[in-house]
Order: C-alpha cells, then sequence, then structure tokens
C-alpha cells in the first residue's frame, strides 16, 4: 500500500508544552493578522497529556504572555506555592536550610504545583479550539527529506506489523504530513530530534549533553501530614557526594502529594539503581512519617536534560526546528523546562509566522530564531544558570553547592567564565570490579515497591505482537561487552524492569530479554547504554504509559 498524505502550512511533532505553545501562538497569530497557516500537532501518547511527566513546579510568566484569560478560561493552576523547605539529608537524620540563603533562581514565590499532564490536555484543547489539528496516537516515525535534503515533514509508523516484522491483516500504511516547516518538540532526547542532530551536525559546537533520570509517585496521603502549597526539596542520602541527585515532595490539592527523585545520568558506579534509591530515599526519619497512613496511586519516569546553555545544539535546519527541551531548554538550578519551553514554542512560532506571512515557501534556514531566543528572557536565566551543573560534576557536592551558592547568590550568575561538560553520561562508568556494591533493601509493599508494581501504576502498554522498539546495533554487546565489564547495567538503570539477563538452570549461556511491554519512555536507555547500542525508536501510535494527574 501505498502511504497517503496530507498537507499543512506548519507540523509540529509532540503535544508538549512547546508544541502546544507554538500551534496556540500560530493560529492566534493567523487570526490577528489575517492570515490563515494551517498548523497540525501529532502526539505518539494515547492523549494529549498521557506521556507527559514532570514534578511540577510551573512559573506562569509565559501562560500570563499567551493567554493572558488562562484563569477566567479555567486553566488547571490551582496551588499557589506557599511554605518551602530545602533539607540536607545525612543516613540518620539532616538539617534545614532556610530558603532565605537559597539564590532568587531556586525560590518559588508566585509559581504554581501542577500536573504538567493536566496543563497540556488544557492548553490542548486551547489549541483545538484555534484551529488547529491535533492527532493523538500517532507516532511520528521518520523524518521526510526532499530532493534537495530539506525537512519536508513526517510520517508516522505503520501500524498492525507483527514481531516478525511481517504484516498482519490489520496493517495500515502510515501517514505522511508534508509541511513547509515542521517543529520537533519530542522533549528530552526525542527520537527525531536525535537523528536530525546526527543529519546536519547540530552538536558539532556544543558542549555534550547531561541528563538526570526523575521518577515520580504520586501519593494520597494522610489529611494530617498533608499541607496544600507545601514545597519540599532534599540533596544528599541516599545517593554519595560525587554523584548528582536530590528529591521534591509538592503538596497539591485534594491531599495529594507529587514525591519525587532525580539521579544524574553520569553517575559512576554501575551498581548503582536510580529507581532503587528513590524507595531507599522514602525510609529516610524525616521523609517516611510523611507516608506513613498514606497511598501510592501513580509512577513514572523520564530523562531530563541537565546540560543547560552551554549543551544546546544548534536549532535550526532546512525545513525545520527544534523547540522546548528538544533543544534542551531545562534550568537545573530553578528544576524547571516547563516555563521556557512554553515560551520557546511561542518564539518559534513568531519566527515561522512572519517568515510564511512574507512569502517564505518553506525553502530557508530560519536563523532569526535562535537569534530571538537569544534576546529572551529564556537565553538570559540560562545564562545565569549555566555553571550549576558542571560545577557539581567536577568538585562534587560540596563544592558544587558553594560554587553554585556564591555564583548565583553572590555573582548573579555573572561570572567571566563558563565550565564546560567533558564527557557523555555514557562514558563515566567505572569497570563493575572498580566499584562498591550497593545492598538495597527489599521492598515492603507500603512505603517502597518493586519494578513490576510500580510499571502495573503507569499504565503502560504495548500492542505486544510489534517489532521491538528497544532496537541494538550489534547483539552481542549487552553480554560481550556491558554484562563482562559493567555487570550489565542496563538492568539496574532501567526504571521500568525492560532489560534483563536471563540464564539456562545451570547459570549458562546469559542473554538480554527486552521486556518492551514495560517501558515508559523515559530515554534512559538510549542515554546511558555504555557503547550507545541500545536506540530508542516509536513504538505503534497510543503505545507506552498513561499517566493520570502526572
Amino acid at each position: 500500500m501505498e502511504r497517503e498524505s496530507m498537507e499543512f502550512d506548519v507540523v509540529i511533532v509532540g503535544a508538549g508544552p512547546a508544541g502546544l505553545g507554538a500551534a496556540i501562538r500560530l493560529r492566534q497569530l493567523s487570526a490577528e493578522r489575517g492570515q490563515d497557516i494551517s498548523v497540525c500537532v501529532l502526539e505518539k501518547g494515547s492523549e494529549v497529556g498521557a506521556h507527559i511527566l514532570s514534578g511540577a513546579i510551573f512559573e506562569p510568566r509565559p501562560l500570563n504572555e499567551l493567554l493572558p484569560d488562562w484563569q477566567e478560561k479555567g486553566a488547571p493552576l490551582n496551588t499557589l506555592a506557599g511554605e518551602e523547605k530545602f533539607l540536607f539529608l545525612t543516613e540518620k537524620g539532616g538539617y534545614s536550610i532556610p530558603t532565605g540563603l537559597l539564590p532568587a533562581q531556586m525560590q518559588n514565590h508566585g509559581n504554581y504545583i501542577i500536573s504538567l499532564g493536566n496543563l497540556c490536555r488544557w492548553l490542548g484543547e486551547q489549541a483545538e479550539a484555534l484551529g488547529t489539528e491535533v492527532y493523538p496516537g500517532f507516532a511520528a516515525a521518520e523524518v521526510l527529506y526532499d530532493e534537495q535534503g530539506r525537512v519536508r515533514g513526517v510520517a508516522t509508523g505503520d501500524m498492525g506489523v507483527g514481531k516478525d516484522g511481517e504484516r498482519k491483516d490489520t496493517y495500515q500504511p502510515g501517514m505522511e504530513l508534508h509541511a513547509k516547516y515542521t517543529l520537533f518538540a519530542e522533549g528530552c532526547r526525542g527520537s527525531l530530534s536525535k537523528s536530525l542532530m546526527d543529519r546536519f551536525g547540530l552538536r558539532a559546537d556544543a558542549d555534550p549533553q547531561t541528563y538526570g533520570l526523575g521518577l515520580k509517585e504520586l501519593w494520597d496521603l494522610d489529611p494530617a501530614q498533608h499541607k496544600q502549597g507545601r514545597i519540599v526539596h532534599t540533596a544528599g542520602w541516599p545517593v554519595d557526594r560525587k554523584t548528582w541527585g536530590g528529591s521534591f515532595i509538592y503538596h497539591m490539592e485534594g491531599n495529594q502529594a507529587a514525591v519525587g527523585f532525580v539521579v544524574g545520568l553520569d553517575y559512576t558506579n554501575p551498581h548503582l539503581s536510580p529507581f532503587e534509591e528513590f524507595q531507599r530515599f522514602k525510609t529516610h526519619p524525616k521523609i517516611r512519617p510523611l507516608l506513613e497512613g498514606g497511598k501510592r496511586i501513580a509512577y513514572g519516569a523520564r530523562a531530563l536534560n541537565e546540560g543547560g546553555l552551554q549543551s544546546i545544539p544548534k536549532q535550526v535546519f532546512p525545513g525545520g526546528l527544534l523547540l522546548g527541551c528538544a533543544a534542551g531548554l531545562l534550568n537545573v538550578p530553578k528544576i524547571k523546562g516547563s516555563h521556557n519551553a512554553l515560551k520557546s514554542g511561542m518564539i518559534a512560532a513568531e519566527t515561522v509566522f512572519d517568515a510564511l506571512a512574507g512569502g517564505d515557501a518553506g525553502h530557508g534556514v530560519l536563523e532569526s530564531y535562535p537569534e530571538r531566543l537569544g534576546k529572551s528572557w529564556i537565553h538570559e536565566e540560562l545564562h545565569k544558570a549555566r555553571n550549576f551543573r558542571p560545577a557539581f560534576a567536577r568538585w562534587g557536592l560540596w563544592g558544587g553547592m558553594l560554587y553554585g551558592g556564591l555564583d548565583l547568590k553572590l555573582f548573579g550568575g555573572r561570572a567571566p567564565w563558563t565550565l564546560h561538560h567533558k564527557h557523555g553520561d555514557h562514558e563515566t562508568l567505572k569497570p563493575a570490579s572498580e566499584a562498591p556494591k550497593i545492598d538495597y533493601p527489599k521492598p515492603d509493599g507500603k512505603i517502597t515497591f518493586d519494578r513490576p508494581s510500580s510499571v502495573f501504576l503507569s499504565n503502560a502498554n504495548h500492542e505486544e505482537d510489534q517489532p521491538v522498539h528497544l532496537t541494538l546495533k550489534d547483539d552481542s554487546v549487552p553480554i560481550a561487552h556491558n554484562l563482562a565489564l559493567y555487570d550489565a547495567p542496563e538492568q539496574r538503570y532501567c526504571p521500568a524492569g525492560v532489560y534483563e539477563i536471563v540464564r539456562d538452570a545451570d547459570e549458562s549461556n546469559p542473554r538480554l530479554q527486552i521486556n518492551a511491554q514495560n517501558c515508559v519512555h523515559c530515554k534512559t536507555c538510549d542515554i546511558k547504554d555504555p557503547k550507545q547500542n541500545i536506540n530508542w525508536v516509536t513504538p505503534e501510535g497510543g503505545g507506552g504509559p498513561n499517566y493520570p494527574n502526572m
């Protein structure tokens, strides 16, 4: 069967804050200036918001600019940030750091505790009301190029293909979506964005990107333990002083709290398990009482960009742009990226609209987009924060905290130097024989849990008879290299139990089993595999987690 095609002025890949912000702004400009620009948004999740996972504390500045009447329109920003605490944890105790001593970027006055998934659902409704065509359940699986090598759109993945690669009776070919400009807003480590960076050399002048893995649970708390608007962040235990990590606890409305933990994926010990570190964190005497008497109701995980300004790639190429976390716009000390993603979408929309309104048929490279970003408050705040994360990588917890405090608090982020990232996260592991093993306690099923029960709460689901979307470039690497040298770290860095070393009854013949149906689309394997042998590609549209209220 030949693929059918649809024509649009602009196709946007990803219905997160960046993609939806771009769609809304494009349609606003169409109405304001009387020039119709057709816009389509593709979303691989089963619905808008299904794959969205963030803490989240949201800075409303770009929403005020995009939709000033968001309160009247019912945007789901219901809990204003209130009391804040920052705790440094030791194994047995800890102490509080007064928030007044923290840099302004780490304070949250005027922000909101939200479900980013619910905000995106609402933004999707606003985009559709303005005339955007939004297609959830359709994964953009392939970038399309014209004869000159320019991006001319994307194609969705074929449906109804079996594990063996053969077409089933239900086979339907993917759809081609052609556009004058294609905006890639896939979020952190997007599969198509990664291919574009390789094809056009977009990372040539950037530092290596460094990432964190964020794990999150949603809890119904005992009302006696809940205080709406309360914000708690921690650093220190359970990770060691050379490992980047910390937690967040955000008290939402309805006696719920978002409880999460982030581990930097530049960690060196191959025995470390971010999932188990998160579970261990919850047993701390300053944390456990909060959760006792409560119930965990949701779980998820997602990688996040932490490289900052110096790790941002070139964001433009013939026929398209990178937006939001696809470009790496997260502000690490703020622990926020959604506001920058939304603003970048608005700037991208204005850039594309001006080009199309000026008669551009989509043949150019929109160099004015990074120029506009560079003049925006996105660049201003990322420039101030640029040395925060590299300082931790260079000097560890104590040195990083001291430097970060001095740089942001004393100098306002205006130091006349820039620290750089030297390695990709896949290059940092020590051999297993040189690293201490970590004895993780067994889960109790009340405060701490195992991976299978956690994945169940993510509502992850994939059609089982389809090609595995976690592909290996070389089938020999998992055993000959990863197991031999690092004791198969994919068994531990995956937060969903996707990767498993299985053996025969006599413990011989080790081999890697990929339980792709468990995948929550966090992208950690694509990032941390030592040989970069794992390549995450899109499964059938609609597959993956279905996050409620996350």
